[in-house]
């Protein structure tokens, strides 16, 4: 059985620096003064629960938090991963809303499509994405209680509490899968089409692929090529799909142009910002997955090997 070898992944660790928070939890029920309140914003902690632990012994309730009750090496601040998806994208972020089966070519010729990946309700057409994001854990746990309270006519309801944060420096990894990166299916056969295609329409959305792809490196020969029968290696009966295959230089381009969008990365929302100071990256060729976050000193910070390929034509 032939072994699949070469770059198999290239996996990052980034650093990011910011002030305040960007990604917040909302509303949370909370204790003050023995009562039950619902006017304390939480950002998103890792971890976090606002029951206490402590139990009414007649009727079983759990007692809430008071809102001055968290450990911040605890239950650290984070910015979740589909929030980071969300500004990673941002240009193209409500363009699946015209997505319809007769345009998905213009979808899958775009970084969305690429890289972001979809899903198409209508006609079931979807794309997994290659790019994994982690969390953006926070390493500093500057967080204060803060309170607020409106203009007007005093009463309860005018007052309000935050739980805020100063300065921020977060910790993430990502990795791209080169093995979902590099086949496009174009065939319902295993429930993973790309989008569906007409007689002689593969050649076509192949073509747009790669013009789109060689518009974002053109020193490099990036090609993606139809095929009606790509099988993966190491399977038994070689049933393969009608599908697109990028080549070396397709991949580095998309690996390059997504390496440059994390690395690009900042929002400022919510009163708050937060920007991405430093991107590690590590060439993976071997069998440890996200071998980044154990020894740094393993890692290839430039390609050693060919990626990995791991579908053929039949």
């Amino acid at each position: 059985m032939d072994q699949v070898t070469g770059i198999k992944s290239v996996d990052f660790k980034i650093k990011a620096i910011g002030h305040g928070v960007v990604n917040w939890n909302g509303p949370t029920a909370l204790s003050s003064d023995g009562r039950t309140v619902d006017n304390h914003s939480l950002p998103k902690l890792r971890g976090y629960t606002n029951l206490s632990g402590k139990i009414k012994a007649e009727t079983g309730f759990q007692y809430k938090k008071e809102a001055t009750d968290i450990n911040f090496d605890e239950t650290p601040l984070y910015i979740s991963q589909n929030c980071i998806r969300h500004h990673l994208f941002r240009d193209q972020s409500f363009d699946l809303h015209f997505a319809t089966a007769k345009n998905l070519q213009l979808v899958l010729a775009s970084i969305t499509g690429l890289v972001r990946g979809y899903v198409v309700p209508s006609s079931q057409c979807k794309r997994s994405s290659p790019l994994l994001m982690e969390d953006f854990v926070d390493q500093l746990g500057n967080g204060n209680f803060e309170q607020f309270g409106q203009a007007g006519e005093r009463d309860n309801s005018s007052f309000y509490s935050k739980t805020t944060f100063g300065d921020t420096l977060y910790s993430s990894y990502g990795s791209i899968s080169i093995e979902q990166l590099q086949f496009i299916s174009l065939d319902k056969k295993f429930d993973r089409a790309a989008m569906e295609i007409k007689d002689n329409q593969g050649e076509k959305v192949a073509s747009l692929v790669e013009q789109f792809i060689q518009s974002l490196n053109e020193s490099l020969s990036p090609k993606a090529i139809f095929h009606t029968n790509y099988v993966r290696k190491g399977t038994i009966f070689e049933e393969g799909e009608v599908g697109i295959l990028l080549n070396s230089d397709a991949i580095m381009a998309l690996v390059e142009a997504t390496l440059t969008k994390v690395a690009d990365l900042s929002i400022r929302q919510a009163k708050s910002y937060m920007y991405v100071d430093e991107i590690l990256v590590d060439y993976n060729d071997s069998h440890k997955m996200m071998r980044i976050k154990r020894d740094e000193s393993e890692i290839s910070q430039q390609p050693e090997s060919e990626f990995a390929t791991y579908f053929y034509a039949k």
